[in-house]
């Protein structure tokens, strides 16, 4: 659902006037993408749902410290994920692993044929990538973070975020390519 902005700008003025409606229309424009974005960092249903929730209750507390030089959504989602990834972080499921540079010439450009590919298999497929890889592929491809943003919600440098990418998505095309073979292999 793409939120229609007048009508946005509407329901925010209303909410900085603690107006309850308002704030229950603006949670049910947006409490479905925000759920999402936390499922895909987080993997799991309910700490998900409860983040959603604490973003929502933040974005509602320091909505006055919105000035709509972004989309409101744009900013709510930045609200999620920094909050998804702190979560992931006191779980101890998410490691910050730096990573050496590598060179353009150790990127492999291996072509792959997209027409095959379904998108609920690539989505499950990055699902089931090691945290930092997901993370930064979820961010980058996903959510449409650039490098440079994504480096600053991670505190990475922008070349750790480039290499981090550059192998999430070699591996990626690993495991995809490595069931796509077993696919036809095995017929299914």
């Amino acid at each position: 659902m793409k939120p229609n902005q007048p009508h946005i700008t509407n329901l925010i003025k209303r909410c900085k006037k603690s107006d309850k409606n308002a704030q229950l229309d603006l949670y049910k424009a947006y409490y479905r993408a925000m759920y999402n974005t936390s499922y895909r960092i987080l993997k799991d249903n309910f700490e998900a749902e409860d983040i959603m929730q604490e973003a929502f209750l933040t974005a509602f507390t320091k909505l006055d410290s919105y000035k709509g030089e972004v989309a409101f959504g744009a900013w709510l989602k930045r609200i999620v994920v920094n909050k998804s990834l702190t979560q992931l972080k006191k779980n101890n499921r998410y490691q910050e692993v730096k990573m050496e540079v590598i060179t353009n010439d150790e990127i492999e450009d291996e072509k792959i044929d997209y027409r095959g590919l379904n998108p609920k298999n690539v989505l499950n497929t990055l699902q089931s990538l090691k945290d930092n890889y997901r993370v930064v592929l979820t961010l980058n491809l996903i959510e449409g973070y650039d490098y440079e943003e994504i480096a600053q919600i991670l505190n990475y440098t922008n070349e750790n975020v480039r290499t981090t990418v550059s192998r999430a998505k070699k591996k990626l095309k690993q495991v995809l390519l490595a069931k796509n073979i077993q696919t036809q292999a095995y017929g299914r």
